[in-house]
């Protein structure tokens, strides 16, 4: 009878796994400080990027370290670089990627798209089908009342729509009121599970049956990638992934 993985291999994989996300993370802590002040209390960017580290248990050490490279002190300069392209199905792809290296980072991505049937597109190719918005999501709470008072407190403190579904409340606002609605969310007590600034599609289109699995591979394909920070699509999947 065949045996299952070993508790040493369950855990070398879990290690990786583990080490792919804090990787990603602190290449978001670097371009935060690189692009304002290394100092949390003064860089809602940054703030917002240790917070992710710390709910990850990414040791502090870590962070600091990254914060320091970021800022300059350590060497290793890193920069964003968003390419556009299209997958299966022809579904529109935003890839934002945080490199110190370009050409290594670019041929990753084009590898990954043209072995799933995609292209890279030009600059301005796909990005006008996209929104660049806030996004809070509270979680769950019992009660009409708790969504009432979600929804109250985000109106009040700038946001532009609030959508509730699968128990939980899915903020949206400007960039600019981005810091303003978290905070105030926070401070009223309702547990916030997300928040970033995303590029939203306008429109999700639905994917035809024989490039779904496609697609969704070429998204597992394209997050195994260390420089890849963030992918944006516009398909219209049967599950949640955005």
């Amino acid at each position: 009878m065949g045996r299952g993985p070993s508790i040493e291999g369950r855990k070398n994989a879990s290690d990786a796994r583990r080490g792919a996300v804090f990787t990603k993370l602190a290449r978001d802590i670097r371009i935060a400080a690189r692009t304002g002040l290394p100092d949390p209390a003064n860089n809602a960017r940054l703030r917002t990027a240790v917070d992710k580290a710390l709910a990850a248990n990414m040791p502090k050490d870590s962070i600091e370290r990254a914060i320091r490279r970021g800022a300059g002190l350590d060497g290793g300069a890193t920069e964003e670089v968003r390419y556009e392209g299209y997958g299966p199905g022809g579904v529109a792809l935003l890839i934002d990627c945080i490199t110190d290296n370009p050409q290594r980072t670019v041929a990753d991505v084009r590898h990954a798209l043209s072995k799933h049937g995609g292209n890279l597109g030009t600059s301005g190719s796909v990005a006008f089908q996209f929104q660049r918005v806030g996004v809070v999501v509270v979680a769950a709470a019992s009660g009409t009342s708790a969504e009432e008072k979600a929804l109250e407190v985000a109106l009040d403190s700038g946001a532009d729509d609030v959508q509730t579904a699968d128990g939980e409340s899915t903020v949206l606002c400007a960039p600019e009121q981005f810091e303003a609605v978290r905070k105030a969310l926070e401070a009223a007590g309702l547990e916030v599970t997300h928040a970033a600034v995303e590029m939203r599609p306008q429109n999700r289109v639905p994917v035809p049956a024989e490039s779904l699995e496609p697609l969704t591979s070429l998204l597992d394909w394209l997050d195994e990638i260390d420089d890849v920070h963030e992918v944006f699509h516009n398909a219209l999947l049967p599950d949640a992934r955005s």
